[in-house]
Formats: C-alpha cells, sequence, structure tokens
C-alpha cells in the first residue's frame, strides 16, 4: 500500500495518538497483503528507549505483536542503542549516515527473518537493521510494512 489517505491518516492517528483502533485497523490490512514467505521469526524495528517514553510505545514492536500472534510466529527484540535525529526530515544520504551504529542484536538469529515497520520511505531503517540481522547470523531478511512512500516523494 502506499503512504497516501486515508492510509497516511490512520498511521498518524496510530503513531501520534496511539489510536489501538487504527493500529488494530493497520494490523488487518498487513494481514489482507501478508508476505509469501515470512520466514520463521519477525523483528520489530526498534526505538531508542527516550524516544518510546516520549511517544508512549513503539508502533513497529505494537505492530509486530500482533502479527507475531495472528502468524504464530515468534518474535525477536533488537535494541536501538543511539538516539539518532528523526528520520522524517531526512533525505536518503543522511538517513543512511543517521542510523550508523544504531541497532545491536544479539544471536544467533533464524535463517530467514521478516522486519515489520510502519512506513517504508528509503529504506535506510531496513538496510540498517537488516545489516545488523545478517551479522547475527540471518541469511535472508525481509520486510513487511504497513504502506511505504510513494516513489520520488522521498
Amino acid at each position: 500500500m502506499l503512504y497516501q489517505s486515508p492510509i497516511k491518516e490512520l498511521v498518524h492517528d496510530f503513531k501520534f495518538n496511539a489510536s489501538s483502533r487504527a493500529g488494530m485497523l493497520l494490523a488487518e490490512l498487513m494481514l489482507t497483503k501478508m508476505p509469501s514467505q515470512l520466514g520463521t521469526a519477525l523483528l520489530a524495528v526498534p526505538m531508542h528507549p527516550q524516544r518510546a517514553r516520549e511517544r508512549g510505545f513503539n508502533q513497529a514492536q505494537w505492530l509486530a505483536e500482533q502479527l507475531s500472534r495472528r502468524t504464530g510466529l515468534p518474535l525477536i527484540r533488537a535494541k536501538c542503542q543511539k538516539l539518532a535525529a528523526s528520520q522524517r526530515t531526512l533525505n536518503r544520504r543522511e538517513r543512511v549516515a543517521n542510523l550508523h551504529g544504531a541497532f545491536s542484536l544479539t544471536g544467533p538469529l533464524p535463517a530467514h527473518i521478516t522486519l515489520i515497520d510502519d512506513v517504508v520511505t528509503t529504506g535506510a531503517t531496513g538496510n540498517a537493521l537488516a545489516a545488523v540481522a545478517r551479522q547475527s547470523g540471518a541469511e535472508r531478511v525481509d520486510m513487511w510494512a504497513v504502506a511505504r512512500t510513494p516513489l520520488g516523494n522521498n
């Protein structure tokens, strides 16, 4: 799905107003567009603890917990140890640099895992987390998100 109305409004309500109703709708939408090969575990994009306290929750973790329950796949936890600038205002190059050294995992991981996030813009977050997952033993890392920004809008 593209990150446009009405999905954009649902994501915003979920992410910034902690609307569990919007979150449940987003999880249901994700389940209707489930990847054909999910791997053997889910891994939510982690949020720095300070950001999670400010927001009140980690939306990717919340979605991953819902999807884990519905698919029966275990949920692996990663850590975000770098309080980086918000990705929302950065261009592609800045996003990649911003995430350098941000994530950590304790392995070994299953051979095939699926990352969970709300919105994919440039793919920088997914790529940074996938690199750490591969260093921790994953051979294949896929991404499953609610939506992606339209090409040319990132």
